[in-house]
């Protein structure tokens, strides 16, 4: 996908700062919060960020667990563009960053008048969200094996 917003980034007609703007964080500096909801996308230009969530283990106790790491080239915040809903994840940087926020409806508009892009944009994007998904999915079947052999469960499913 990175290669396709690149390329509007610089088109003459998707021009900063009315559609999207350069920002840069410091290591260890938010990103973005989970729950909360600028209706932007993120490309990083430069550095790398951690994806995290709140995780309530019981009624006193939430942890902050790291699932993935977002390095330069990479996009984040693609799913509230895609469905409008607050994040589900918060963004750390990890080191120093360079990132472009980029509004969505501008970005909406741009590949509605520019069916090409459009057409490039969403492939990219379906590539980018497949590869997350299973890799996810990998993650999600492992920790269920952990779970049920730290039960003692998976010997009752043989």
């Amino acid at each position: 996908m990175e290669n396709t917003l690149y390329k509007i980034l610089q088109h003459p007609s998707f021009k900063q700062p009315e559609h999207w703007q350069i920002e840069t964080f410091m290591a260890n500096e938010t990103i973005l919060v989970e729950g909360g909801s600028n209706a932007c996308i993120y490309l990083i230009f430069d550095g790398s960020a951690r994806v995290t969530a709140n995780i309530q283990l019981d009624k006193n106790t939430t942890i902050h667990p790291g699932f993935s790491d977002v390095k330069k080239h990479d996009v984040f915040g693609e799913l509230a563009f895609i469905d409008q809903q607050p994040h589900s994840t918060s963004i750390v940087a990890i080191t120093d960053c360079k990132i472009a926020r980029i509004n969505n409806d501008s970005l909406k508009a741009f590949l509605e008048n520019h069916p090409d892009y459009g057409l490039a944009f969403y492939k990219e994007l379906s590539k980018t969200l497949t590869v997350r998904l299973r890799k996810t999915n990998t993650k999600a079947f492992s920790l269920l094996a952990w779970g049920l052999k730290n039960q003692g469960i998976e010997k009752h499913l043989k």
